[in-house]
């Protein structure tokens, strides 16, 4: 089959990889009808993230039809259409009856190369480095599910795929972000970062009763998105200092929920712009904090900060400010499955159309070039879908 293979920094190509079939009883295999790339991939694209091996298969935001079932399966039928998310979770583990999806303890096989790093693993993960299980991924024609009545949510209705496909990551990850920011009526929400993690953080915080959404970057037409469908008010960090805009804002006080839905690779502005990126290529740290430092400093005190951006290692950011302002701080990979239901219902009752974020779907032999054009940020690109 083609799948969309890594192959180094700023290197994918489409190869032919031998066709997934069972190897456990509780898998399925799934024939992709639509598949996405995704800001993470774009870490693995830059080689940010350690662990990943030459051919290894990209893409964790797949959707198709089941063709094949493990003995098993006892809640897929070959035929069903389902999203797959991006957390692969066992359904049995202390962290899964929790409701912890993304920290399951049995779905990694590579769990040591993780608790080298971290202290402890968090689940396997879809087309996403060794150090997380080492999964191919969806961006392929076709994909092994291990644990399928886990996993997978089937779509009964004709929603079309661009309405559900982002049911796999993204719209539940902007929704944890804004549940976790703790937003309570007449807050003020201030997010950094308008690509799709974030266009779907600021729908959340709409959705969850914030008064006030303030969407930052300076991509135009991010902002403009921004704008137009959540109704946010915007800052370009190009143009005007965020801490003094924010302020300016809420009188002084502050956002009183801060969302960074950037993550690792931050662009900042004036000296620490240049020096984190320094500070990388050094070895000193591992991520460019620079918008998870701004947060910090803007959020009011007593405030939350909630954190969605991919974060791969060391960051040097003031703790002490957090410390001192009294601010909760709320992270983690998304529990997708625990989301899945609720928010495929907001879709079916036309509470939301998530495909308002795609602006360019291509087959999936333009994975190449829709990688450089995403990464670059050039063509008006703010989501990309591919259809193998």
């Amino acid at each position: 089959m083609e799948a969309v293979c890594w192959h180094g920094d700023r290197d994918v190509r489409v190869d032919e990889v031998p066709r997934p079939e069972i190897v456990n009883p509780t898998d399925a295999i799934v024939e992709i009808t639509a598949t996405a790339i995704c800001g993470s991939d774009l870490h693995l694209y830059n080689d940010r993230v350690p662990s990943m091996r030459e051919g290894d298969v990209l893409g964790h935001e797949p959707m198709g039809e089941v063709v094949d079932v493990g003995d098993e399966v006892e809640t897929l039928e070959i035929g069903d259409r389902v999203v797959v998310p991006f957390t692969i979770s066992c359904g049995e583990c202390w962290f899964c009856e929790q409701g912890l999806y993304s920290l399951c303890d049995n779905s990694n096989p590579n769990a040591e190369i993780a608790r080298k790093m971290m202290g402890h693993s968090p689940a396997g993960l879809f087309g996403y480095s060794h150090m997380m299980g080492g999964y191919a991924g969806g961006q392929a024609e076709y994909l092994r599910v291990p644990y399928a009545d886990v996993g997978p949510i089937k779509i009964d209705s004709d929603l079309s795929d661009e309405q559900v496909l982002f049911l796999s990551d993204i719209f539940p990850t902007g929704y944890m972000a804004a549940e976790n920011a703790q937003i309570e009526e007449n807050d003020t929400v201030a997010v950094w970062g308008c690509g799709p993690v974030g266009q779907f953080a600021i729908q959340s915080a709409r959705m969850l009763g914030a008064e006030r959404v303030v969407a930052i970057d300076r991509v135009p037409e991010r902002l403009e998105m921004a704008s137009e469908h959540a109704d946010a008010e915007t800052i370009d960090y190009a143009d005007e200092d965020v801490y003094d805009r924010l302020m300016e804002l809420t009188g002084g006080r502050g956002p009183d929920s801060c969302i960074d839905a950037v993550g690792t690779d931050a662009h900042g502005v004036g000296l620490e712009g240049v020096t984190d990126p320094v500070k990388r290529d050094a070895k000193l740290q591992d991520d460019h904090p620079y918008v998870l430092r701004e947060a910090i400093e803007c959020c009011r005190k007593g405030g939350t900060l909630s954190v969605p951006g991919v974060y791969v290692g060391r960051a040097n950011v003031p703790f002490g400010a957090a410390m001192n302002k009294a601010l909760t701080i709320k992270t983690g990979q998304t529990h997708v499955q625990r989301y899945l239901d609720p928010l495929l219902e907001t879709i079916e009752d036309g509470e939301i159309d998530p495909s308002f974020v795609v602006s360019h779907e291509e087959p999936l032999d333009a994975a190449p070039e829709m990688y450089e054009t995403f990464n670059d940020k050039d063509d008006d690109c703010i989501k990309v879908i591919l259809t193998p």
